[in-house]
């Protein structure tokens, strides 16, 4: 009787563990940053806060990126549709009438990104979501397409990494 209740616990915390993002900590996707950026750009991280700057690079991007929890239930909504990309975009728009939205291929996550002018300049944000956890990739460059290529660029060489299978 004992082994099968030591089994059971042995079970529920694999279990567990297979929920959310694979990965907890920022420091372990450094070398992946500035892959994706540029070998040159300065990166300082903590577990669950990165920041890049990158003044030599295309665009000058400054990037942080940010682990946390969002447990309101808007993962559900998107993933049900009951919170459609157009209406997600529309709230966007409401913040800043240049606001882009389009989702990103971050599966078993579901994520989107919005594009949006900031001044001079122009910024992006990746929202990524899976079981609660949170990852989000904020970008500000020279012009919206700079930083949206910044963005792109972290959620294809960092968040496989992060995200998991």
């Amino acid at each position: 009787m004992r082994w099968l209740l030591v089994l059971i616990s042995c079970l529920l915390a694999q279990t567990a563990q297979a929920q959310g993002f694979a990965s907890h900590d920022l420091t372990g996707v450094v070398d992946q940053v500035r892959i994706a950026i540029d070998p040159k750009a300065s990166v300082q991280a903590t577990p669950l806060s990165l920041t890049m700057t990158c003044s030599p690079c295309k665009g000058s991007p400054t990037v942080d990126i940010e682990l946390g929890r969002l447990t309101d239930g808007t993962e559900k909504r998107v993933r049900s549709g009951e919170t459609s990309f157009a209406k997600l975009e529309s709230l966007c728009i409401k913040q800043n009438p240049d606001c882009r939205l389009s989702s990103l291929p971050v599966s078993p996550a579901v994520g989107w990104i919005t594009v949006y002018g900031l001044g001079n300049g122009g910024g992006s944000t990746a929202v990524i979501l899976r079981d609660g956890d949170l990852l989000t990739i904020q970008a500000k460059a020279d012009s919206p397409g700079h930083a949206e290529d910044s963005v792109l660029a972290l959620v294809q060489g960092m968040t496989p990494r992060i995200v998991g299978p």
